[in-house]
């Protein structure tokens, strides 16, 4: 591994074999036996000898380094398991789930002007972006005819879908870019946050800027894979019509949201695998792929909490604004009650759109943070990254630092 946030797979050397040649150590005499004596005090009755000036009634002390406790009760002893370095926001040893996530925060804390600089900028822009579209854009929801036949009312919902769609096309593609350079920056932040190392907007974005077209691709090939297998799952319905096809397209969809639910898990980790490793896309996949294999309900669990985590900061965040805006514009609230389709005024869109970049800028590093240390964490478990990683930041296992290294927050 070298010492920068790109990490290589960790290989290792193979083991240094003894020459033949090499004498070992003596073998013992053969007359070892003659020079004990004959008489030997009975088993079990050695004793260690008492520090000088200590008589026979005076207290013993426990050896040094046997496990006695030291200063404000932790262990003192040389025979305990040292504790793990911890160079920057995490522990180098496998993480638990409150260990990634207060990494997470950890990490915008301590970089908080280059983190929120990324992210309330394409917050600002994406929500920009929505606002436009919302605005001008969006069209009227179409009223689908109750009455109709089922092979109708799919019709119809299929029109209404392509139709709004293609009116958040733009808002869609300048959500995505924003999202890809904060995925970028962001993860070479965390990274470097890993070894406890000092990074700007500038670094990050050095480091990131040759990857973000590998970025790019992987970004658009996952939601593709997830439509195709959507498409695939409904298709068999669609095409046989009628209240048998209606049910059969929702059977179909479902077990295609389940296969797009694997799928997304088990390639989660692509994106830092890419970013770090260096590495394509396809070969970005087969990494993730490998490094979820046998904790797929682990990452499972993990992204849903932080799923929920991420919408509840946002709902706390955004929920004070939408009552602020909906006062604010009373004819929103009036449309509301009335039952037709509210009109998006500008202060409305304005206030709400406040709270989304809040909330954005707040949630965008917790997201980012949690996936790549979550891709550390899964390294750490199945290939010893975290000896790696202590090399790389110049500390050894018990976090002390390491001779002829400067220190990593230097």
């Amino acid at each position: 591994m070298n010492d920068t946030p790109g990490w290589a797979s960790p290989g290792s050397a193979p083991s240094d074999g003894q020459d033949a040649t090499v004498p070992g150590p003596a073998a013992p005499a053969d007359d070892t036996a003659s020079k004990w004596s004959a008489s030997q005090p009975p088993a079990g009755q050695w004793s260690p000898p008492s520090p000088p000036g200590a008589g026979p009634g005076a207290p013993r002390r426990p050896a040094p380094g046997w496990g006695n406790a030291g200063p404000g009760g932790a262990p003192g002893g040389g025979w305990g398991k040292p504790p793990a370095a911890k160079p920057g926001v995490i522990p180098l040893r496998p993480l638990s789930v409150g260990e990634i996530l207060d990494g997470a925060v950890s990490t915008m804390r301590t970089h908080w002007r280059t983190v929120l600089s990324v992210s309330l900028v394409v917050a600002v822009i994406s929500q920009i972006g929505e606002i436009l579209v919302q605005r001008y854009l969006v069209p009227e929801p179409t009223t689908i005819d109750q009455d109709a036949s089922a092979s109708e009312v799919l019709r119809q919902t299929a029109e209404s879908t392509q139709s709004n769609l293609l009116a958040e096309a733009p808002s869609l593609v300048i959500t995505l870019i924003g999202t890809i350079f904060v995925t970028a920056v962001l993860t070479m932040v965390v990274s470097r946050s890993v070894l406890g190392r000092p990074v700007t907007l500038a670094d990050a974005w050095n480091e990131a800027r040759p990857r973000l077209l590998q970025l790019l691709g992987l970004t658009l090939l996952l939601p593709f894979a997830s439509v195709v297998v959507l498409t695939i799952g409904i298709l068999p319905g669609l095409l046989v019509g009628s209240a048998g096809g209606a049910v059969l397209a929702f059977l179909g969809g479902m077990a295609a949201l389940l296969v797009i639910i694997w799928l997304m898990v088990r390639f989660t980790l692509a994106s830092p695998a890419l970013m770090l490793e260096r590495q394509g896309v396809l070969t970005a996949l087969r990494r993730s792929a490998k490094l979820v294999s046998g904790s797929w309900w682990r990452v499972f669990g993990i992204q849903v909490l932080t799923f929920v985590l991420v919408m509840f900061v946002t709902l706390v965040i955004a929920l004070p604004f939408s009552v602020l805006a909906m006062t604010a514009d009373g004819s929103f609230l009036d449309s509301l009650l009335s039952g037709d389709t509210p009109d998006f005024s500008w202060p409305f869109l304005i206030i709400t759109g406040i709270g989304s970049v809040i909330a954005l800028t707040v949630t965008y590093p917790i997201s980012a943070g949690v996936s790549v240390l979550l891709y550390v964490d899964q390294r750490i478990r199945r290939e010893a990254l975290d000896l790696e990683l202590a090399r790389a930041a110049g500390v050894s296992g018990d976090g002390t630092q390491q001779p002829g290294h400067s220190s990593p927050r230097g």
